[in-house]
């Protein structure tokens, strides 16, 4: 049954075209989701969801997800009616050409487009073997002006994501779509409101629902100012690169084979090192209550938690991943159990921090 929900959730979420900047078609979902199991929800000043559940008051637990996606935005239509587009967070051009996307109109209606490239009738040899930049692609939504594109109501900062729906595999238990960067993490902190609603907590906890992460970690950085946690744990999807051509030592995490807890992440300067009593807490969750687990050490990309952590006077954090191949494409493919294996392991650490707790490893009085 918490598998079916689960799925049902991401699916929701998923198809949702809401990338960074314009996350309100999945502000809706979330905010309906998560209201009948929190004391408390609002919508702070940069946009994040905040929910909060009344604990007995002994700290405060930030758990974060973002909402957004990676997108793109109209910057130009042609007279002849194609629109030029540039991106919203970061993309691999490799994927983009032949790709159907869906464009929102200024008014919030959804128009289908096509990501059109030239045939390779006429391509020159040395043209089929490039990548084709942006610069160079456009959306073609069957217009034949720019009057005519403008008449449906795409205009210049119309934004668009590619269209995929979200099915399983021949494996029911593996999914694919797009978007679960991080809609997965999104219907994990739905996931863990739900599950944590009748049960009593030592600590409050603010289930926080970011925007902008895909563009700079914004939305956590200014609701963790606000809240001011005693210590924040991030959820986000990771690399699998469990597949053919990628050596063993590369392959960071493998799909179902448990959430992945983060060491560390990002290169000098721009990442996480997660801290040592929080990284401990996740593992001793996992081992005392079987759950399957991995250690993450990745050298390139982070999460929310690099901005929780640098807030205020500083906030200890750690990072759950859902592993994920194919990660900014769409065809994005994550294990069920990953996904449910996560809201289990920080609900298991929520439940284990009190007082003492932090008392003991976060804020230690020396003399």
């Amino acid at each position: 049954m918490l598998k079916e929900l689960a799925f049902n959730l991401l699916k929701k979420l998923s198809e949702a075209v809401a990338p960074s900047g314009f996350e309100d078609g999945v502000k809706v979902i979330v905010m309906q989701e998560m209201e009948r199991s929190v004391d408390k929800m609002w919508i702070d000043s940069m946009g994040n969801i905040i929910a909060f559940k009344k604990g007995n008051g002994n700290g405060r637990v930030m758990i974060t997800a973002h909402m957004d996606e990676i997108g793109l935005m109209i910057n130009a239509i042609t007279n002849d009616g194609f629109l030029k587009f540039v991106p919203i967070g970061g993309w691999n051009e490799r994927i983009l050409p032949n790709q159907r996307v869906l464009i929102k109109t200024l008014d919030g209606k959804i128009i289908r487009g096509v990501i059109g490239v030239k045939p390779p009738h006429i391509m020159r040899p040395e043209e089929a073997k490039q990548v084709i930049p942006m610069t160079e692609l456009f959306i073609d939504v069957g217009a034949s002006s720019k009057e005519e594109v403008e008449k449906i109501g795409i205009g210049i900062g119309s934004i668009a994501v590619l269209e995929r729906t979200v099915e399983r595999l021949g494996n029911p238990n593996v999914v694919t779509g797009k978007g679960f960067d991080n809609r997965a993490g999104t219907t994990v902190l739905v996931l863990l409101a739900k599950m944590l609603e009748n049960v009593n907590t030592e600590v409050d906890t603010y289930f926080v629902a970011t925007v902008q992460e895909e563009v700079g970690l914004k939305g956590a950085r200014t609701a963790a100012f606000a809240i001011s946690p005693d210590l924040g744990i991030a959820i986000d999807v990771t690399i699998a690169a469990d597949v053919p051509g990628v050596p063993e030592h590369d392959q960071v995490t493998k799909l179902g084979k448990g959430p992945a807890i983060k060491i560390m992440d990002g290169r000098a300067g721009s990442g996480v090192i997660v801290n040592p009593a929080v990284l401990k807490l996740l593992i001793d969750v996992a081992k005392e209550e079987g759950i399957p687990y991995q250690i993450e050490v990745l050298s390139g990309g982070t999460t929310d938690a690099s901005a929780i952590q640098l807030t205020r006077e500083g906030v200890p954090v750690g990072v759950v991943s859902i592993p994920t191949r194919y990660i900014h494409s769409a065809v994005e493919v994550l294990h069920l159990d990953d996904l449910i294996n996560t809201a289990k392991l920080v609900i298991g650490a929520i439940k284990r921090i009190n007082k003492k707790w932090i008392e003991e490893n976060i804020r230690k009085v020396i003399k």
